[in-house]
């Protein structure tokens, strides 16, 4: 339910059974039997060959995992000195065995964060998201500026790849022209406020993998 919840909200597209399968890195085989059993307990609604979706009961419930899981990244990251490329593998095996009462006693040692390391929101105990404009980097057109705000965290060599190259959470970059070859973009990047953009040249994958917040008047994705 998780994973659902996670494919509909960076809406990249319908959530398919091989796309969950690509996710999970299990058979189709696998996903199609772990659905039916969600679908008779009525928290997914999926026709063959369909599409599939979380019910409002299903939706509740991956929220409710989705809280342990950011908020033990969020907390691995600030108070254990992990890096934001490994604590998504930790958080996965956490989640399952912390009690509801660890997941509160965190949030609020934290000060009730709204988002984790990755720029992903957290839900609160009622289930409520804090709502942020932004967009795929992949998606913006050439002249769009803005601040990074989320990265897709299911990938650490990729994390890894980013750190390497200075981009993250908050940084500054703008699209100064999309690649005619693969989806390739080229944009600058500005470490902080004072110092000279520098550019990088980002494959499709990267781009794909990056929401920026942009900034007022500046181009939309197309």
């Amino acid at each position: 339910m998780k994973v659902i919840y996670d494919l509909q909200e960076r809406g990249t597209g319908p959530v398919t059974i091989s796309g969950m399968a690509e996710r999970l890195s299990v058979s189709n085989s696998s996903v199609s039997g772990m659905l039916r059993k969600l679908n008779e307990l009525g928290l997914v609604q999926h026709q063959r060959y369909g599409n599939v979706s979380l019910t409002e009961t299903g939706t509740k419930a991956a929220l409710a995992v989705l809280r342990r899981h950011r908020l033990l990244e969020t907390y691995l990251v600030a108070e254990l000195g992990y890096s934001w490329d490994e604590v998504h593998d930790e958080a996965e095996i956490l989640e399952h065995v912390v009690s509801d009462k660890f997941v509160d006693r965190i949030a609020a040692h934290l000060g009730d964060p709204v988002v984790d390391p990755h720029g992903d929101p957290i839900p609160t105990r009622e289930g409520a998201i804090v709502q942020r404009e932004s967009v795929l980097l992949s998606e913006a057109e050439a002249g769009t500026s803005g601040v990074i705000v989320r990265v897709n965290d299911t990938d650490p060599e990729l994390l890894r790849y980013l750190t390497d190259i200075d981009i993250g959470i908050g940084r500054r970059v703008r699209v100064v022209e999309r690649l005619p070859f693969a989806g390739s973009i080229r944009i600058g990047v500005r470490p902080e406020p004072e110092e000279e953009e520098q550019e990088r040249a980002l494959g499709l994958v990267a781009a794909e993998a990056l929401w920026i917040s942009p900034d007022e008047g500046a181009v939309a994705g197309g």
